[in-house]
């Protein structure tokens, strides 16, 4: 006879769930505790180019129309921004008088340079980006109520260095001065020799200061404004054999970079070394004048400095 076996239900509790533990008084704590949220990263504000520029300084933005129009400084910590050739010599000469010189002479990669990019690939690339030949800008315009040979560098193209055409442009352009007894004015902004071509990059050197030396021996003014940065090969020829040296506020001058000096010299430099105020100071330059002031400066020593040519001329010498 078949037995059958029962299973003993109990209603309602054949599915229960497990009792649930009272909450301590840590649960109930952490329970109320309000859940930290994660700082949302900040914004980030897409500015777009050719409207604001950001003071490298103080960090004020600055609409680019108003930094043009106050030639390139800060209005409030004057920091002098780098500035085109070009549009340096706009801010010191009178309106239309610049006749510019040699303006179609070209370097040429002689030595075949090869690296990262060839020579000529960079040449050009620098041609398009700053729509000038070479480093520096060259000619013959009207400083006030005189006519000056000016020759300016910008530091776009190929960091100013000064190459073949560099050396050749002011060599020509200070011995026209010479011929024509008119001063110069050479506003420097380079970090040295161009490397591109060698040893014909150091013979230029030697090539501007001889050109300084004849024209000096004519008893005419050489005036040299050092920008920022204004360093090696050039700050070691022609820009540091001025009758008088100027130089913008804030300007790195010198010879190697202070890195270079402290590994050299094993030895910690003073605050300030190689700016324009700590040249100042130590005699090395004779004065700093802001970008604002130059073209009226310059006006004022060139004054100073042709009297004795315009008493000559007056008296038929």
């Amino acid at each position: 006879m078949a037995t059958t076996s029962f299973t003993k239900k109990t209603l309602g509790l054949e599915n229960g769930e497990p009792a649930v533990t009272p909450p301590t008084t840590e649960t109930q704590a952490n329970f109320l505790k309000k859940p930290k949220l994660a700082a949302a990263p900040p914004r980030k504000r897409d500015i777009p180019e050719g409207l604001w520029t950001k003071c490298k300084k103080c960090g004020v933005m600055m609409y680019d129309k108003e930094l043009d129009d106050n030639l390139k400084v800060c209005p409030k910590c004057q920091y002098h921004f780098p500035i085109a050739a070009r549009e340096r010599i706009h801010a010191l000469v009178e309106t239309c008088s610049f006749e510019e010189s040699d303006a179609s002479m070209e370097s040429v990669d002689i030595l075949q340079f090869t690296g990262a990019s060839s020579y000529t690939s960079k040449l050009e690339q620098y041609k398009k980006s700053t729509k000038l030949k070479d480093a520096v800008c060259t000619g013959i315009g009207r400083m006030g109520k005189y006519r000056v040979a000016l020759g300016v560098m910008d530091f776009g193209f190929l960091g100013g260095s000064m190459g073949s055409v560099v050396g050749e442009r002011l060599t020509r352009l200070i011995e026209a001065a010479t011929g024509k007894g008119l001063p110069v004015i050479i506003i420097s902004a380079s970090g040295g020799a161009r490397m591109y071509e060698g040893t014909f990059s150091l013979m230029q050197l030697a090539k501007t200061c001889g050109a300084l030396a004849y024209h000096a021996k004519a008893k005419l003014p050489y005036l040299s404004v050092l920008t920022n940065p204004t360093m090696a090969g050039v700050m070691a020829s022609f820009a540091a054999v001025g009758d008088l040296i100027l130089a913008e506020p804030g300007a790195m001058i010198g010879f190697a970079g202070p890195r270079v000096i402290e590994s050299t010299t094993q030895s910690e430099l003073p605050p300030g070394f190689q700016t324009a105020e700590f040249l100042l100071e130590h005699g090395l330059i004779d004065a700093i004048v802001p970008r604002g002031e130059m073209k009226a400066r310059l006006c004022s020593y060139l004054e100073y400095l042709m009297v004795g040519r315009e008493q000559l001329a007056a008296l038929g010498g």
